[in-house]
């Protein structure tokens, strides 16, 4: 009987916590309004990037907006930034079943960003 309530206990343990279950980046695909290709500064205040648009990237969590910065082939500009969101179900399990979402809250494991993004361009 202990058994079987600590492997219970244990499974909901690790399908609950976002420190555990999520990688610290998640992947981001940008593309231009106008279809053009070309390049942006992305940052949060975890890491700084700079990368070719169109693509997918891979983008350190962070609770605060990714920035861009960003120039097309044909020298249109564009700036703007990507609100970070709170992946909330995770966060409850690591709340509930861990740390009093604590070590969540440091590492942002529990934060994500839109996954397809259009940087608009005029």
């Amino acid at each position: 009987m202990f058994k079987t309530l600590a492997s219970i206990s244990i499974l909901v343990f690790l399908t609950s916590c976002a420190t555990i279950v999520n990688d610290a980046n998640v992947p981001v695909t940008l593309s231009f309004s106008d279809g053009s290709s070309g390049t942006c500064n992305l940052s949060n205040k975890r890491a700084q990037y700079k990368v070719d648009v169109p693509g997918t990237h891979q983008v350190r969590r962070s609770d605060d907006a990714l920035k861009f910065d960003c120039k097309t082939a044909g020298g249109k500009t564009a700036f703007g930034s990507i609100p970070s969101e709170m992946e909330g179900a995770k966060l409850a399990g690591s709340v509930v079943f861990f740390d009093l979402g604590i070590t969540d809250s440091i590492t942002d494991k529990h934060r994500t960003y839109t996954p397809n993004f259009t940087i608009p361009v005029k």
